[in-house]
């Protein structure tokens, strides 16, 4: 193909990326979203495939390499549940840093480019950090999807001068840099390069090791962003202008949507990216929550349905793992049927991955206008007549307000206890995700119904039309 017509459709591929993203900022248009982007890589791919980069051989080595790679991601695609989306979207992040890496060290290694000491400095920088962003992205998701999938615990690894020791690892980082930048020959800059992506690895591990379990959310969307500017990197040192574009995208959404994250589980931004700074607030489990927990019956909880007027269901990770939504989803439109106001409360953080139960509910079949976020319907929460609470318990928690000591204090939470009724739908008693006791199990006017969360639904449905 010829190079302009390459560089038109590295434009609109550019263009349906940014589309895309536009798109997946709202639930009624991500799935337009979702196809921009799709039409957008296939551009992309064709234009690079037919452009004067390939020939000979090289297609050969593309196709060894593109269909085992589209065999194992449509294979992926069909067998992978929701509730893991968070760990195979951690463990992709991981192959885009791990692609930097080699592709900076392939880079280095087929010799200088540039005809003055400027320009080469400057294609060596982008080796450098390249490698070193990539390498971060390569442990640190890795080790968030072994949190994830809960092969190792997700407490934080906190050790002993932990900051200090990153500190150390950066100064290291930097001293090879320039050493890197100023060598003379590519014998003598690999070694400094091969030890910085030894170091980056254990700093991306550290990092990410020293964040607890209930922050891995945010962990997740950062680790986004950091294969953006991996990606970003890759194409300064191909000089591929679209892969620039595309990494720019991704970084700075990943980076958007971090901050939006922190801000709804009230955390620093910063402390997330350096590691669980500022973890020795509180204590591991906050105050002791003491009381006796009243319960409630099938029968009982669909009486008390029939005869409100308002009706709040709030879904967690509990319900994706039962796969519930499309019971409740019933349930709600049985109630609107009824004239009742029944609708969805969503927590910024509820589940894994940022807008985890709103793509359950769509998937049921919800309406979007009925799905609140905490912020709209909190308000209406004290005029709610029953809050039904689905598989959740951080996002409810009223220690977040009441107690100073708790590790989630000051997260924003649903204020369901301000409801005439809660009954809180769990298997057990047992604390959430961040391990921390929940004080609205033992309120007056909460009511635990246990069992599974599908199966909970479908009797209660089954009552209510009964």
């Amino acid at each position: 193909m010829n190079e302009n017509f390459v560089t038109v459709a590295y434009i609109v591929a550019a263009i349906l990326f940014i589309l895309s993203l536009a798109g997946l900022a709202k639930q009624e248009s991500a799935q337009r979203g979702n196809l921009f982007g799709v039409i957008g890589m296939l551009i992309a791919l064709v234009a690079v495939t037919t452009s004067k980069a390939v020939h000979g051989s090289g297609y050969t080595m593309l196709a060894v390499a593109i269909v085992p790679a589209v065999v194992i991601g449509a294979t992926l695609a069909a067998r992978v549940q929701m509730t893991a989306m968070p760990q195979l979207v951690a463990i992709l992040h991981s192959f885009v840093g791990a692609a930097a890496v080699l592709v900076g060290i392939g880079q280095h290694l087929s010799g200088h480019v540039g005809t003055t000491v400027a320009e080469r400095a400057v294609h060596d920088v982008e080796i450098y950090v390249g490698v070193a962003i990539g390498s971060i992205t390569f442990s640190g998701s890795i080790v968030a999807f072994l949190k994830l999938q809960g092969l190792v615990s997700g407490k934080p690894l906190l050790l002993p001068a932990r900051h200090m020791l990153n500190l150390a690892m950066l100064i290291a980082t930097i001293w090879f840099g320039i050493e890197f930048v100023g060598s003379h020959s590519i014998e003598d800059g690999l070694v400094p390069l091969l030890i910085c992506t030894g170091i980056t690895l254990v700093l991306g591990f550290h990092l990410v090791m020293a964040i607890g379990g209930a922050d891995m959310p945010v962990v997740v969307s950062m680790l986004n962003s950091y294969s953006g500017w991996a990606a970003a990197a890759a194409g300064f040192m191909l000089s591929n202008d679209l892969l620039i574009i595309v990494g720019a995208l991704v970084g700075s959404s990943g980076a958007i949507l971090s901050y939006i994250m922190c801000r709804g589980m009230n955390r620093s931004l910063w402390n997330v990216i350096l590691g669980g700074f500022g973890t020795e607030g509180g204590s591991s489990s906050g105050s002791a929550v003491t009381g006796k927990h009243q319960e409630i019956d099938i029968a009982e909880t669909a009486r008390q349905l029939r005869e409100a007027r308002s009706v709040v269901i709030v879904p967690g990770y509990g319900m994706a793992v039962a796969h519930a939504q499309h019971s409740l989803a019933e349930m709600v439109r049985h109630l609107k049927s009824k004239g009742i106001n029944a609708r969805f409360a969503i927590h910024p953080v509820a589940g894994r991955l940022p807008g985890h139960m709103n793509v359950l509910l769509a998937e049921a079949g919800v309406p979007y206008d009925i799905v609140l976020e905490m912020d709209e319907i909190n308000e209406d929460l004290p005029d709610t007549d029953i809050v039904l609470v689905i598989g959740a318990n951080d996002i409810v928690n009223p220690s977040a307000q009441d107690d100073p000591a708790s590790p989630i204090a000051g997260m924003p939470v649903l204020e369901v206890w301000k409801a005439g009724m809660v009954v809180v739908m769990k298997r057990s008693m047992a604390s959430g995700y961040a391990g921390v006791q929940n004080p609205l199990f033992f309120k007056d006017n909460t009511y635990m119904l246990f069992g599974d969360a599908k199966a909970v639904s479908d009797q209660l449905l089954t009552s209510l039309r009964s």
